[in-house]
Parts: C-alpha cells; sequence; structure tokens
C-alpha cells in the first residue's frame, strides 16, 4: 500500500502520484493549470538547500513549488527502485 503525504514530503529522487488538492482560490486554480490534478505524476527532481523551494518535474515541464504551496498537494508516495 502507497502511503499518504503531501507533496513537500517527497524527497529527492522519487515520485509520487496526486491524489487531491487542500488549497482554495487563486492558488488551487494555479496548481491546477500547472496540471496538479488527481492522479498526475509528480517527480522531485531537486530541492534547494534550505528545502524551499523545490523543482517538480510535472507532465514534461519542470517546476518549482514553495513548501507552503506543496503542503496543501496530497500524494501518494512512491518509491523508485
Amino acid at each position: 500500500m502507497d502511503a499518504v503525504s503531501t507533496l513537500d514530503e517527497l524527497t529527492k529522487g522519487n515520485w509520487a502520484v496526486v491524489r487531491s488538492l487542500r488549497t482554495t482560490g487563486t492558488m488551487r486554480r494555479r496548481l491546477q493549470e500547472l496540471g496538479l490534478v488527481e492522479g498526475t505524476k509528480v517527480e522531485c527532481l531537486q530541492k534547494s538547500p534550505f528545502g524551499d523551494p523545490a523543482a517538480y518535474y510535472i507532465r514534461g515541464a519542470v517546476i518549482a513549488i514553495r513548501s507552503e504551496d506543496a503542503q496543501g498537494i496530497v500524494v501518494s508516495l512512491k518509491e523508485n527502485i
């Protein structure tokens, strides 16, 4: 069974699948426009030295997301083998 967490807990080199968004308003709409909808695969490529922001590979693009915003994205964590 996959662990359920938030995107900010995803570590470099691992990936997750979006389950839901806990954000509202313009931030929710912005995340959806970036392709963060249920079922989207997200890979953590890099975290900055202090962990904020982090770079994620989403639907063919690299997107930087702040930790504060990533906390509102519920994901199923997957491990690379």
